[in-house]
């Protein structure tokens, strides 16, 4: 199978960094497509039809195999905006259809506006497209991994939090099943330094989860989850409104980190 090293190349300042280390994580695309689907069956059961979805008490439609948020006109919800970033990255290999090409902001203003239009020519142009770029929808969210270690750590001021962050990166990065969870991870919750995504100053992100994991306690993986269960717990405690109603499939999804 050939390698696709510029899919995963991550780079991170460590104490082994400082020694002039380079570690590189490299995934290979048959790999790459299992994790893709992976994601997919976690955000929409495999199911076409879930590619298109705007889910009840939501302000935004969610789009593809990642449920890549698009916010409509005048809405800043605290999570960040993903679907226009998916957007850029497809124009480089992709037409688009033309209303997509110059469309800023979600065309449709409501849930109820989203589902009266769900058959019309462009919505069934939309579902085309995302059906046809699953591919490229599996490297965009491996991209948004490999900037995500770079970015946690230029958020960190002292240089021992830095290392124990990386390290425990690459740890879990190692670990059987470890690389789909970080992958799955940053798509899901996404990489925790994001100012607006914080319930009562606390976030739930990765670097949450890595800050939040003990050192050495000779299951990674299990320790990944315990604290990712612990961030996510938090946020529903911590939420403007109730959020209990996701809890138990984030957790359902947590479990499938687990290696098998």
């Amino acid at each position: 199978m050939t390698r696709l090293p510029l899919l995963l190349s991550l780079l991170f300042a460590s104490a082994a960094m400082a020694e002039g280390t380079l570690k590189n994580i490299q995934i290979s695309a048959q790999r790459a497509e299992a994790i893709g689907q992976r994601i997919w069956q976690n955000e929409g059961l495999g199911k076409v039809e879930n590619l298109t979805v705007w889910n009840r008490g939501e302000d935004f439609p969610s789009l593809g195999i990642g449920h890549f948020i698009w916010y409509p006109p005048g809405v800043n919800g605290p999570f960040t905006e993903s679907f226009p970033q998916l957007l850029h990255y497809l124009r480089k290999t992709t037409p688009l259809p033309a209303w997509l090409s110059s469309q800023t902001d979600a065309p449709w203003r409501s849930r109820d506006e989203f589902y009266a239009d769900i058959d019309s020519p462009r919505m069934v142009e939309l579902s085309t497209l995302l059906q046809r770029t699953i591919p490229q929808q599996t490297q965009f969210i491996i991209k948004r991994l490999h900037a995500s270690l770079p970015a946690m750590l230029a958020t960190l001021q002292n240089e021992e939090e830095k290392r124990q962050v990386a390290n425990r990166f690459y740890q879990v990065a190692n670990s059987p099943g470890g690389l789909y969870a970080l992958i799955d991870y940053v798509n899901f919750k996404g990489e925790g330094i994001s100012p607006g995504e914080r319930y009562k100053g606390e976030g739930w992100g990765l670097l949450q989860v890595l800050k939040n994991m003990r050192p050495d306690t000779g299951e990674t993986m299990a320790e990944f989850i315990r604290c990712a269960d612990l961030v996510l717990t938090r946020r529903v405690d911590n939420a403007p409104r109730d959020e209990s109603r996701w809890l138990n499939g984030w957790r359902k999804r947590l479990g499938t980190y687990a290696p098998h």
